[in-house]
């Protein structure tokens, strides 16, 4: 029996093949200090464990509607109301494993054989692969370090051909801890009026926005033409619950809920009740320490002589190792074997010469971590 050929030609995780290496030189006994990880450190709040527990003790262990259990589909309709200031009713809310599903979905229920996708990069891993997996083609636009890792709305508009059918857009960015300003976001907004192209604004990393106002994209355009992306993940340390949501104009919103009907109907039932008591739990000493670890590693890697784009979002630095060596994997590889440091080559985020740089984690090993990755290109 042959592998499909879409699939057999989607490459690799290179930020798996970097953990794999990195999980097993620790298994040997190799101090290793992991700087990949793209998940809060820090425990789910206890308030949510007790949630699941009593969940389980009520014996709410069944299946639910496959789109999510209404009491959640609500809160979320009702928190993204108030926090976006835009009317939504739980009609639009489909309850997903994670962000990813969500994305997936969406994608799902809008794009045909040979529709174009656009995705800007650097890019968040996933994205070009779901594209290719539902027989879509992925269409980049490149932004460079020159211009903080922005794109600009001619670079957009030149992606742009008749059978471009969806934007995807990343901010606060994975990988970089980039935020696109309100006025940028506007004329990708207007643009995407008058191209007829609709956008899919993944905006998990929203609740982690060090500078300024946090500009949306599902705010800006008052839902008109977009649908938003959001998850527990990153605001409650809840990576491995799975619980994300779609939010999206009615009719795309059905449509994505048959996508996830015929395939995982609903997500961990447990999980959702969890992430209803979520709405009650002050996370605000999550973002302070990550507020805090941003500027010590932007300190430190400006003492040690590193070039990158200071991050005013999310928790990833991507630094410019292209001084170094050419090829980000060999370096990446390398500063594993010989400094056992982990980082995920900016390849994997088609950000060729970089590495992605995690300050989601204590602030003990981001200084050893930057002192050994100093210490490894003699600086």
């Amino acid at each position: 029996m042959n592998v499909s050929e879409r699939i057999k030609n989607i490459a690799g995780s290179k930020t798996l093949e970097i953990n794999a290496l990195a999980q097993s030189m620790k298994q040997k006994g190799i101090d290793v200090v992991n700087l990949t990880a793209g998940e809060p450190d820090f425990p789910t709040p206890q308030p949510i464990v007790e949630a699941a527990i009593e969940a389980l003790k009520a014996g709410l262990t069944k299946y639910t509607d496959s789109s999510g259990i209404p009491q959640l589909r609500e809160r979320i309709a009702k928190h993204v109301s108030e926090r976006h200031k835009v009317p939504c009713t739980m009609e639009q809310v489909i309850v997903t494993n994670g962000g990813k599903q969500a994305i997936y979905n969406c994608l799902a229920a809008l794009i045909q054989e040979n529709d174009e996708v656009i995705i800007i990069d650097p890019s968040w891993v996933s994205y070009e692969p779901m594209v290719r997996i539902l027989g879509g083609k992925a269409v980049h636009v490149k932004t460079s370090f020159e211009n903080n890792f922005k794109p600009s709305i001619e670079q957009i508009e030149s992606a742009i051909t008749p059978r471009t059918k969806v934007l995807v857009l990343n901010s606060p960015n994975n990988p970089t801890g980039v935020v696109y300003d309100a006025d940028l976001l506007r004329q990708i907004h207007a643009l995407s009026i008058e191209k007829g192209i609709f956008i899919i604004s993944d905006e998990v990393y929203d609740c982690l926005v060090y500078d300024g106002e946090y500009a949306s994209m599902y705010s800006i355009s008052q839902g008109n033409n977009v649908a938003l992306v959001n998850a527990f993940s990153k605001s409650h340390s809840m990576t491995g619950w799975r619980v994300g949501y779609l939010v999206a104009p009615i009719e795309i919103a059905k449509a994505a809920a048959k996508v996830q009907a015929h395939t995982t109907s609903n997500i961990n039932t447990v999980a959702q009740y969890a992430a209803l008591r979520a709405f009650d739990v002050d996370t605000s000493y999550m973002f302070e320490r990550f507020r805090q670890r941003r500027d010590l590693v932007c300190e430190l890697l400006k003492e040690a002589g590193f070039s990158f784009v200071r991050p005013s979002g999310a928790f990833y630095v991507l630094v410019n190792v292209s001084e170094f060596d050419e090829d980000d994997v060999r370096f990446c590889t390398k500063l594993l074997q010989q400094a056992h440091v982990a980082l995920v080559p900016g390849s994997a985020f088609n950000a060729p010469g970089f590495a992605r740089l995690s300050f989601a984690t204590s602030e003990e090993n981001l200084i050893e971590g930057v002192k050994r990755m100093k210490n490894f290109v003699g600086r």
